[in-house]
């Protein structure tokens, strides 16, 4: 906390989002949840706290603020600091696809470049107009299914996790879009308890942290559920049982995209007889590739070899 006498000298939102800034970049905070610096976390969750848009003009900056809105202010910047929590389960809201989305530390803060491919309606890896069903696997918050029923009015969009607890805050997200009773939730621990269907799209962000890469997260990443970060010595813990079963989902012109962050180069070795197409990303990211339904189908045999 700053001093007294700081207090009263840190008047305006300009002084508090610099202030904040100056204090995140001191204790080294790590910024990888929705914003790349200290600056633009230090502003988001100063106006959050002011119940103002991050996307306010600047000249708003200036204005003074009440002993106790500065009081607010520097209470929310130093429980991010004290807590190490990342910004978005502090105010209960994250962004993707430009919605609103309820998060706390059930499910992992939105983050995925899949936000992108989603707003592009998945093209040209697919024809947007023989998208008839969507399957979002491992959704955790529900964010790329829901964004996804936005983009896609008309088709059919199924979330599935294995955690429960992640599944409660689907609900309350697809609640808050008014979805509820449009899309259809699963518990399943991939596709064993997906009732039989075939789907245009099935697009998944599964655990794919390697054991190295855990065990050098900063405290941030550790605040978020080991379930949907952990996936192994390589980072494919998932990835086998996910080609093996979206074979028996995916229509005949369907595809599946899948995430695999960093484990990318540990996929395309282990898999290098499947064609994939890795995606590149205007908006940042990698790690995300597209695999044809056909070609599932086709080597489905060696993906299953591999497996056992």
């Amino acid at each position: 906390m700053p001093t007294p006498e700081a207090l009263q000298v840190l008047t305006t939102i300009r002084d508090l989002v610099r202030w904040g800034a100056s204090e995140f970049e001191r204790q080294q905070l790590i910024f990888g949840h929705g914003f790349a610096t200290a600056l633009d976390e230090a502003r988001y969750l100063t106006l959050h706290a002011l119940a103002l848009p991050f996307d306010i003009e600047d000249g708003y900056l200036d204005a003074v603020l009440t002993l106790a809105e500065r009081e607010q202010v520097i209470e929310r910047l130093c429980l991010r600091v004290e807590t190490r929590l990342p910004a978005a389960y502090i105010t209960r809201e994250s962004w993707f696809c430009g919605l609103r989305f309820y998060v706390d530390e059930r499910v992992l803060v939105p983050r995925s470049p899949i936000a992108e491919l989603v707003a592009n309606h998945f093209e040209p890896w697919m024809d947007s107009h023989r998208v008839d069903r969507i399957l979002d696997l491992c959704c955790g918050s529900g964010c790329i299914g829901i964004a996804a029923q936005y983009h896609f009015p008309d088709a059919t969009v199924c979330l599935s996790d294995l955690s429960a607890d992640a599944l409660e805050v689907a609900a309350l997200n697809l609640l808050e879009h008014d979805l509820a009773d449009a899309v259809e939730l699963y518990k399943s621990d991939l596709f064993d308890s997906i009732p039989a269907q075939c789907f245009d799209i099935i697009v998944s962000n599964p655990p794919y942290v390697d054991a190295e890469d855990m065990a050098a997260l900063g405290d941030e990443y550790h605040a978020e559920p080991k379930i949907g970060l952990a996936a192994g010595v390589d980072g494919l813990a998932l990835v086998e049982r996910i080609l093996d079963g979206a074979v028996g989902y995916l229509s005949d012109h369907g595809a599946l995209f899948l995430e695999v962050g960093n484990s990318q180069a540990a996929m395309q070795q282990k898999y290098d007889f499947l064609p994939m197409a890795w995606i590149d990303f205007e908006m940042g990211g990698a790690g995300v590739c597209c695999i044809q339904a056909r070609d599932l189908k086709q080597h489905h045999s060696a993906i299953i070899a591999i497996a056992s």
